[in-house]
């Protein structure tokens, strides 16, 4: 079985009317992709995207901060509903269980996202969002720009696939142990 490419989204939790239709394009184009679409399952660019992918039958996953629906209450367009009741510690699952993460606009929040990305080797794609370098001048490979919604897109599948294909498409692997052991 092929394993289906998770792609993360990530962005400001209250953005402009810009922001909202570019991350709806994402979705959107990520939903015909049948690539599932992770998000922290609240507002702004994440209710945006995940309404994108809704719209043409994608799956979307948001990773949200509390325990339950009373303690973070869930965007209107998530197929799933994952609470962690772990706060803003939720950005490194939602970060971690992507193949590629793709930044819309964004704030602080969006900030550490992205270094979490980095950190753990996850390619980043950025629409609109932090102009990042590093320190040294070097360039980082794990990071591209993007002019618009379909390039974004383009460029987080293509890495994703690429990803997945060099890890052997599995996050985790599990040993079974036999009796014979």
């Amino acid at each position: 079985m092929a394993k289906t490419i998770q792609i993360t989204i990530i962005g400001a939790g209250d953005c402009g009317e810009e922001a909202r239709k570019r991350a709806f394009e994402v979705g959107e184009r990520l939903g015909r992709a049948g690539a599932t679409l992770l998000c922290g399952g609240r507002g702004g660019v994440m209710d945006a995207a995940a309404a994108g992918a809704e719209a043409v039958g994608g799956l979307v996953v948001g990773v949200l901060p509390g325990s339950s629906p009373a303690d973070t209450r869930p965007g209107t367009h998530l197929g799933v509903e994952l609470y962690t009741g772990i706060g803003q510690a939720r950005n490194q699952v939602l970060v971690l269980s992507g193949d590629a993460v793709i930044g819309v606009s964004g704030g602080w929040g969006t900030l550490t996202e992205i270094a979490i990305a980095l950190k753990h080797e996850v390619p980043v794609v950025l629409l609109d969002s932090w102009k990042l370098e590093r320190p040294d001048g070097e360039v980082e490979p794990l990071l591209q720009r993007a002019n618009d919604p379909a390039e974004a897109v383009g460029i987080a599948l293509a890495a994703a696939r690429e990803r997945t294909t060099a890890t052997g498409g599995t996050r985790i692997r599990l040993t079974r142990r036999t009796t014979d052991e």
